[in-house]
């Protein structure tokens, strides 16, 4: 990606560090690469270490508690580096938990030097530059992202809101005098050399899940064009990537607002002239999946058989309560489909223990449906009230021991079901992308990724080269001859 010399009238900035923490999910991390492309374009220098930098960005999360409390430890961790003459000038945090909160987050910690909205990324540069030199923005005041699209779908492509990983120019370090040589989808840096990387289908959730806060800080759905998408996932090719994963909050909803409720299963075909290896779709709504969208997604070469489903429960009444649709029988239909046209597919999910009015019956029933379904991976949550849901107002709340105990019983289950699931695909012919290599005890080199019914947090594949060798990205051809947990070990079937 072209780095430009910024304009003669605006303050040079070249010679400056700058470090990026992520937290949270791979949303956030195309949020990153957006931020450092914006950043690197201007003239920023990009740093792996916080210690290392004039400034550090701390892309955080404001899901649920703990992803906070983890955002808020990072942003302590990056401060207590700062010291006369050495470690960061500035510490700013961005990212969701920034969004949400504003400036009640800004005023409840001091330590942060600026927080940061999503409206302020488009000139991240510039407002970087005034933080190092010691002005203190103020914080913006939260509001509810949803309102700043039209109510109709179809409307939204004309919308002025900023959207972060979307790759739109318009506005971009608007002091810089010349125009960038690179085109919107490739508004990104890399920060990784992994062979895996992450690419937004679309933002936002017009959905109303009452445990759900998202879809206010995140506005509502918005696709990204086709031609971004497969332009993005060339990029990336070209730098050395092997596998895409397609990431929303809502992928089967992509292309609605673009006048195409089946526009997925089309561009799902397209990436074939990307040279990609792999592609992953994940965050699928159960309730919007279509016959024709399970049929390309395990027939389409490029498109990996994995189906990440978000069940989050499997009593009637518990996902009524949610503001979501479907049960036990619609959802064992669903995945009894699934497999009837990918036997080997990976499916995943994740459950919601405890929510409100959650009866003894009711749980056995979600633990009932985990036990048939048979999934390859499983979250389990415990509820928590999350600011601003509706759910914080419903009766009936479960006592925390009690979700606490149901946590427990649940993971028991589904550790033991993950397990069964690994091991039954030993002898299966699996393509695995190498992510890393590692010795093991022996000290014979393995390689480790992913096969193709493994998400990013489902679990790995390490291939024992028996002498040979492999590179990272490399694509190999093995056999499962064993499995530990939800991992597998796996053997070349061909020399490396």
């Amino acid at each position: 990606m072209s780095t430009l010399p910024p304009s003669s009238d605006t303050p040079d900035v070249r010679g400056r560090r700058v470090a990026l923490v992520t937290l949270g999910c791979a949303r956030n991390e195309v949020d990153s690469e957006e931020l450092a492309g914006r950043l690197s374009v201007a003239g920023w220098e990009l740093v792996d270490e916080p210690s290392e930098a004039d400034a550090v960005l701390v892309n955080t999360c404001g899901f649920v508690d703990v992803a906070k409390k983890d955002s808020i430890d990072a942003i302590l961790a990056a401060s207590d580096m700062k010291s006369d003459g050495a470690g960061p000038t500035a510490v700013v945090a961005v990212g969701c938990l920034a969004e949400r909160y504003g400036a009640d987050l800004a005023s409840s910690l001091p330590e942060a030097d600026a927080v940061l909205g999503f409206d302020d990324y488009p000139q991240i540069s510039e407002s970087l530059r005034r933080i190092v030199e010691g002005e203190r923005p103020a914080a913006h005041e939260p509001r509810d992202r949803r309102h700043l699209l039209p109510i109709s779908p179809v409307d939204r492509p004309s919308g002025t809101a900023h959207v972060p990983g979307h790759g739109s120019s318009s506005g971009v370090d608007a002091h810089i005098g010349e125009e960038p040589t690179w085109t919107p989808p490739m508004l990104r840096s890399r920060l990784s050399g992994s062979p895996v990387a992450p690419v937004k289908l679309a933002s936002g959730c017009d959905r109303r899940c009452t445990f759900c806060a998202i879809p206010s800080f995140r506005g509502a759905f918005v696709s990204r064009p086709p031609s971004d998408v497969i332009a993005e996932t060339t990029w990336l090719v070209s730098e050395g990537v092997r596998e895409v994963v397609l990431v929303s909050e809502n992928s089967t909803s992509y292309g609605k607002d673009l006048g195409d409720l089946r526009l997925l299963e089309s561009l799902l075909g397209q990436f074939a002239e990307t040279g990609v290896d792999r592609v992953r779709v994940a965050y699928l709504q159960p309730a919007e999946v279509r016959p024709d969208l399970l049929r390309v997604m395990a027939q389409t070469p490029e498109i990996a058989s994995y189906f990440d489903l978000s069940f989050q429960h499997a009593s009637p009444d518990v996902l009524r309560r949610m503001r979501r649709f479907g049960g036990r029988d619609a959802f064992i239909d669903l995945v009894t489909r699934i497999r009837q046209l990918a036997p080997e597919a990976g499916i995943r999910s994740n459950v919601i223990v405890g929510f409100p009015g959650e009866t003894r019956e009711e749980f056995e029933e979600l633990l009932g449906f985990l036990e048939e379904a048979r999934l390859d991976a499983v979250g389990v949550f415990g509820y928590s009230d999350e600011d601003g849901t509706e759910a914080m107002t419903l009766p009936d709340k479960v006592p925390a021991d009690e979700i606490s105990r149901r946590v427990d019983e649940a993971l028991t289950l589904v550790e033991e079901l993950m397990a069964q699931r690994a091991e039954d695909r030993i002898g299966e012919q699996v393509r695995v992308i190498v992510e890393s290599l590692e010795t093991d005890d022996s000290g014979d080199l393995m390689a480790i990724g992913r096969a193709e019914h493994q998400g990013p947090d489902d679990g790995s594949t390490s291939v024992r080269l028996a002498g040979g060798v492999a590179e990272v990205g490399q694509v190999l051809h093995a056999v499962v001859v064993d499995s530990e947990g939800v991992d597998l070990v796996a053997e070349p079937t061909s020399a490396v």
